[in-house]
C-alpha cells in the first residue's frame, strides 16, 4: 500500500479558494479503529466553518475537513466488529473524511445499504447521526406528533423530512424559495416559503392554533422567539446551529406556563461511545428504511476530491437541494 495520498487542507482561514489538494501521509489507524479506502465523502455545513476557522477539529482528530465517508475497509482493528477486511461501509468521522483514506473509530462505522451506491451511503452518516439523535434521543418525537423542519432543503433538512415522514408525522419545512419548497413538498413535507411567509403564521393556521410538537431549528437567532410561538404545548425546541445568530428573545413566560423546553447539542465533539449508541439505533430502527429504498439521500451534486473547492462555493451559494458529495 501506497504510504501517500491525496488529501485536501485548509491552508488559511478563509473562501473556497483556501481547500487545495495536497499529498499527506497515510494516516494509521489505532485500537478499535479502522483504515478506510475513501471513494466517496459528503460535505457539511461544519466543513464550512471549519474552513472558516469557525469550527477547530476536537483533539486528536485529523485537521483535514470532511465528517462521513463510504468505502472499504482496508485495515485496521477488526476484533470487536462484525466487520470484515473489504466490507463496504459508511462511516462518521471528527474530520479526515476529504482525502483517499481515512481512519474512523469501528463503532461509527455502518454498513453500506442494499442498493446504495457509494456516493448515496457517502451522504448518510453526519445527517442521519445528527437528525435522529436530535429529533427523536432529544426532542423525542413521539408517534402522532408533528415536526417542524427549518432550512428543509439542506442535507439535513431532506433527511429530517423523510424520516418523520416515513415515521407517519406530519412535517413542516422552511425554505428559501418557491422552487426549493416545491422539492421539499416532493418529500411529504408541507412547505413554507420563509421569505415571502410567516412560518409561525402558517403553522397556526394549518394546525388550528395548537402548533407543532418538536421543532428543529438551525438558524437561531430571531427565529428562537418565532419558534417559541408556533410550539404546542409542552413542545421542545432543538437548537443544532446557529446561522441567524447566537442570541434570540426568549418568552420566559410562555415556556413556564405552556411547559416548553429549549434544547440543543452538536455532535462532532461527543464521545466515541455516544456515537457508538447512535449507530445502534440507527441500525436497528432506520437501517430497514434505508434497506428497502423507503428513505434515500438526495444527491445534488458530486465534485472529484480534487475539486472540493467549487464544492464549496456551491455550498456557499445556498442552491442545492440535498448533498453535495466529493468523489476519491
Amino acid at each position: 500500500m501506497t504510504q501517500t495520498m491525496l488529501a485536501v487542507e485548509v491552508t488559511t482561514p478563509g473562501g473556497p479558494e483556501v481547500l487545495k489538494a495536497v499529498q499527506r501521509p497515510m494516516p494509521t489507524p489505532g485500537a478499535g479503529q479502522v483504515l478506510i479506502k475513501v471513494e466517496a465523502a459528503g460535505i457539511n455545513r461544519p466543513d464550512v466553518f471549519q474552513r472558516k476557522g469557525h469550527y477547530p477539529p476536537p483533539a486528536g482528530a485529523s485537521d483535514l475537513p470532511g465528517l462521513e465517508v463510504a468505502g472499504t475497509i482496508v485495515g485496521g482493528d477488526l476484533s470487536n466488529s462484525s466487520f470484515q477486511l473489504g466490507d463496504a461501509v459508511c462511516a462518521l468521522l471528527p474530520g479526515g473524511g476529504y482525502a483517499e483514506y481515512a481512519i474512523a473509530e469501528v463503532g461509527h462505522c455502518l454498513p453500506v445499504p442494499t442498493g446504495f451506491t457509494m456516493v448515496e451511503a457517502a451522504g448518510i452518516p453526519e445527517t442521519f447521526f445528527t437528525v435522529y439523535s436530535n429529533v427523536w434521543m432529544r426532542g423525542q418525537l413521539q408517534e402522532g406528533e408533528s415536526l417542524l423542519v427549518h432550512g428543509g432543503a439542506s442535507g439535513i433538512g431532506t433527511t429530517a423530512i423523510q424520516l418523520a415522514v416515513a415515521k407517519g408525522h406530519t412535517v413542516f419545512a422552511t425554505a428559501g424559495s418557491d422552487e426549493r419548497v416545491a422539492e421539499i413538498e416532493k418529500l411529504g413535507a408541507i412547505g413554507i416559503n420563509y421569505k415571502t411567509q410567516a412560518f409561525e403564521e402558517v403553522i397556526k393556521e394549518r394546525t388550528n392554533n395548537k402548533g407543532v410538537d418538536v421543532i428543529l431549528d438551525m438558524v437561531a437567532g430571531d427565529y428562537i422567539r418565532r419558534d417559541i410561538d408556533c410550539l404546542a404545548d409542552d413542545g421542545r425546541l432543538v437548537l443544532i446551529a446557529l446561522l441567524g445568530g447566537a442570541k434570540g428573545e426568549v418568552d420566559a413566560g410562555q415556556i413556564l406556563r405552556r411547559r416548553l423546553t429549549i434544547t440543543g447539542s452538536t455532535l462532532r465533539p461527543r464521545p466515541n461511545q455516544f456515537k457508538t449508541s447512535i449507530a445502534e439505533l440507527l441500525y436497528k430502527d432506520v437501517w430497514p428504511l434505508l434497506n428497502k429504498g423507503v428513505v434515500k439521500p438526495l444527491v445534488y451534486a458530486t465534485f472529484e476530491l480534487s475539486r472540493a473547492d467549487q464544492a464549496h462555493a456551491l455550498m456557499d451559494s445556498g442552491e442545492q437541494v440535498g448533498k453535495i458529495i466529493l468523489t476519491a
